[in-house]
């Protein structure tokens, strides 16, 4: 079963709220609705510090990984065996 990691983020543009994911972290995208590009941050990290990159990013996508892993594992105990 592949889950993929994301998080939510606003379109700078129209503002909608956007599904983005964690492997994008620090690259262009664009909002599938108004056509706007952006660099995808999550909100722990600064975009202004080291341009984006860094330990900043590297520790706000291990935290989002931690939390999926731990959501994942918490869903598989409250599955009947």
């Amino acid at each position: 079963m592949n889950h993929s990691i994301s998080y939510h983020q606003n379109c700078p543009v129209c503002g909608r709220s956007l599904r983005i994911g964690v492997t994008l972290l620090g690259r262009r995208v664009y909002c599938q609705h108004c056509g706007g590009g952006f660099i995808a941050t999550e909100s722990a990290t600064d975009p202004k510090a080291d341009g984006g990159r860094g330990t900043r990013r590297l520790d706000a996508v291990d935290a989002l990984i931690e939390r999926a892993e731990m959501l994942l594992e918490r869903g598989a105990a409250d599955r009947p065996s």
